[in-house]
């Protein structure tokens, strides 16, 4: 939201009360407390009467980010909701003060971050050690009124030259958010517009820095697009309060932000296997089913979750969750039969209950709706005639949704697809008297907090799982998320991966997407190129609108295709499950932007066709029919993991064609890759026969790698040290066969320490590849 008229003039009916002088100040309790009038004071002390004052409050919740509270007026009635953020504390915070000005430290350490507020001028401003980061611009930041009836606070914090601002949720607008305005408000608007499905008011700055406003409600922001030195974001009435969050690098940010804010859980090794849908609209019973899995069984295809969608049920009725008779006569013997297979079952729900379904008059006695002010129901058709949406902010209201739920997951069902939860309206009253303004973006931490916390109770921690479209600042904690209603097109699969790189940086770890396009049909080719970027990211499902997304619909290449990344995947699980561990304990997304491994690149800036798999594993999806593409590899020695080609790179644009069971996956120098020995399931033991392939080790280097089981607990490490020609290669813990691959080694001394067991000599084997060399019981 816009409030100048160029940079020196305001716009017609915004009369803004800006930060001028402070007239006094106070700290107590590891807090800072600043007043600040809008008048030019001609002297200390002076006496002021009739004029507006601004509070700003600093304090510190965690080391290394700093809570800025401003208002005007605070008398206003709170009301919820809040984001469930990690509370202030003091025992990391020193607040120290000189004749002239303030400083709140937070943490220790040369790189600490600290406030300095001066105590006459409004002069605020950011340090990490003696690095300024940012300030608050005092000529534009404050309390504005619009049209002499609208309050609003608003910031303007500075950004410098080459500074990169990104995140804000799933975008998929351009990556480096300079220039852009963006609203933080959920919208059911696909992956064509400015619109997100997931909003989160964090942005990230290249710089190593993030901003954090603490609003449920309605965020605006203007990344470098009003003042264009600055990052201007308001919030609608008198109060507005954000963190400051610095760390090391980028990575460290977003560590931090993710203690600030919640980590996701770990969801369960299977649901990284293949999921295949229903889709839509499409006609479909049980025979239909059973022709698909029997379809991928044929063509040794590993199928891990299959989905029902929406039409389980009968049209019009949704969600009612009654199986339809007619479709499926024997739910509870057709679930029992497709578990008999080796598969998990997903079905679709939405937190919206049709006029049509029976359970509408049962929620409409009981209360568990929405309500317009005059207390009818609230109702509308758009989705579903005369539906009405449930009040989650009601906890009878909660457990009853949740006790429908546990009947299905009695039946047989193991997950839940929680799809919609953005079209939330204002008009309406919450059983809490929650704001409607605050609860719209909101309601789906509610919706989706209750199934999650229905699955953990029913199928124990580590075996909860949805699959979410909507979510707000804190959503992370319930994994998993998807891209929404893309297309099927190369620019449409382009977006989806600016979304979801964009969405990592708000902790999100867990991401996914409808690999072929939700709307209308892939070609074969564009089907092709999406299965490989599909199961190359964290969760990989098919699933479409109108038309399956069985691959032998296409053609029959693309089963071949399909099987090929399955099972690359399925053997790359112990790396991917390591990652997943790292998530859920330190909050890092599993596809990474460029720039948040390579943070010193700055041709790794603005990347956003392709990603980092972890910290070792770049990857570089094709979005051409040609099979070519261009793509930027930092300085390095990388190693195609699929091709084994080397690769040394002074940090260049490189242009490859590629087939389609090919694209640049490729492994950094001093990365240990592990794979497991299963190719046909994502869930297995992954420490039994794992091989760990050692790319490019450097002389001196030490490297580590974790082998964690299947409730994210470590069961063994693998380190190799290097020194000359000669390696040392230590495993400790589960007590399994082991292989070591040294990648493009032929010539090299290999010492073993298996555990407790005596160092010996390894028996190596030069192969193409590099040496090779065996441990534990084989």
């Amino acid at each position: 939201m816009k409030f100048r008229d160029g940079y020196w003039e305001i716009r017609k009916g915004v009369h803004p009360i800006n930060l001028v002088n402070n007239i006094d100040s106070k700290a107590a309790d590891g807090s800072l407390s600043v007043w600040t009038t809008n008048q030019q004071l001609s002297r200390p002390g002076e006496r002021v009467v009739g004029i507006p004052l601004i509070t700003t409050e600093f304090s510190s919740p965690l080391a290394g980010v700093i809570r800025v509270r401003m208002y005007r007026h605070r008398g206003g009635r709170e009301r919820g909701p809040e984001f469930p953020l990690t509370a202030d504390r003091t025992e990391h915070t020193t607040i120290d003060e000189d004749p002239d000005s303030w400083t709140l430290r937070t943490g220790s350490g040369e790189k600490t971050l600290r406030a300095v507020v001066e105590k006459k001028s409004w002069n605020v401003s950011f340090y990490r050690g003696t690095e300024a980061i940012t300030s608050i611009s005092g000529r534009h930041s404050g309390h504005v009124t619009v049209e002499n009836e609208r309050t609003y606070m608003v910031q303007y914090l500075t950004i410098t030259v080459g500074e990169s601002i990104y995140g804000l949720g799933e975008r998929f607008t351009a990556f480096v958010k300079n220039g852009q305005s963006v609203d933080c408000w959920n919208e059911d608007g696909g992956t064509a517009s400015e619109q997100a499905y997931k909003n989160i008011p964090f942005y990230l700055s290249g710089r190593a820095y993030g901003v954090l406003v603490n609003n449920p409600g309605r965020v605006s922001f203007e990344a470098a697009s009003e003042v264009v030195s600055t990052v201007q974001f308001s919030v609608a009435g008198e109060m507005i309060d954000y963190y400051i969050i610095a760390g090391e690098d980028p990575k460290d940010v977003i560590r931090r932000y993710t203690a600030l804010t919640g980590r996701p859980a770990l969801p369960p090794a299977w649901s990284f296997g293949l999921w295949l849908s229903t889709s839509f609209t499409t006609d479909y019973d049980e025979k239909t089913v059973t022709h698909f899995v029997n379809g991928m069984a044929e063509r040794r295809i590993p199928l891990r979750v299959f989905h029902f969608d929406c039409f389980w049920m009968k049209g019009c009725r949704w969600v009612d969750f009654e199986w339809d008779q007619e479709q499926f006569p024997d739910p509870a013997g057709m679930l029992e039969r497709l578990h008999g297979r080796g598969l998990k079952i997903c079905v679709w729900i939405n937190p919206y209950v049709a006029q049509k379904s029976p359970l509408f008059d049962e929620a409409r006695a009981k209360g568990y709706l929405l309500k317009r002010p005059n207390g009818d129901v609230w109702q509308w058709d758009r989705w579903q005639p005369g539906m009405g949406i449930v009040d989650f902010t009601m906890p009878a209201a909660a457990a009853w949704y949740s006790g429908k739920l546990r009947e299905l997951l009695n039946m047989g069902v193991d997950c839940f697809k929680t799809d919609f939860g953005e079209r939330i309206p204002l008009d309406v009253v919450y059983y809490d008297g929650s704001d409607p303004q605050r609860m719209h973006n909101y309601y789906t931490y509610l919706y989706n907090k209750t199934v999650f916390e229905l699955l953990e109770q029913e199928r124990g921690k580590g075996e909860a799982v949805v699959f979410a479209r909507s979510a707000t600042l804190g959503s992370q904690r319930f994994p998993l998320h998807w891209g929404g209603d893309s297309t099927a097109t190369y620019e449409s699969m382009a977006e989806t991966l600016r979304g979801g790189l964009s969405l990592g940086l708000g902790g999100f770890g867990f991401w996914s997407h409808d690999i072929g396009g939700f709307e209308r049909t892939a070609t074969a080719d564009l089907f092709k190129r999406w299965c490989a970027f599909g199961l190359l990211s964290s969760h990989s499902r098919l699933h479409g609108n109108q038309s399956y997304r069985v691959p032998w619909d296409f053609d029959d290449e693309a089963g071949e295709v399909l099987r090929f990344f399955t099972e690359l995947k399925c053997r790359l699980m112990p790396y991917l499950w390591t990652l997943a561990v790292e998530s859920h304990t330190q909050g890092l997304p599993l596809l990474r932007a460029m720039f948040l491994e390579f943070p010193e690149d700055p041709g790794c800036a603005c990347l956003d066709r392709q990603y980092m798999l972890g910290d070792s594993l770049l990857v570089a999806p094709v979005f051409s029919p040609s099979g070519m593409l261009e793509y930027y590899l930092p300085a390095g020695t990388w190693t195609n993991i699929i091709s084994g080609e080397r690769i040394e790179s002074s940090g260049v644009w490189r242009k490859e064609q590629h087939s389609y069971f090919s694209l640049p996956l490729l492994a950094r120098s001093n990365s240990v890759i592990p794979l497991g020995n299963n190719p046909t399931r994502p869930d297995y033991d992954y420490a039994d026969e794992i091989c760990f392939h050692v790319f490019e080790q450097t002389d001196g280097t030490s490297i580590t790698a974790p082998v964690y089981n299947g409730s994210g607990i470590p069961e063994s490490c693998f380190t190799l040290k290097r020194r000359g020609q000669s390696y040392t290669a230590r495993h400790e813990g589960a007590v399994k066969p082991w292989k070591l691959l040294l990648q493009g080694v032929h010539s090299a001394g290999v010492l073993v320490e298996d555990g407790a067991a005596a160092s010996r000599t390894a028996n190596v084997k030069d192969s193409p590849e590099g040496l090779e060399v065996w441990g534990g019981q084989v």
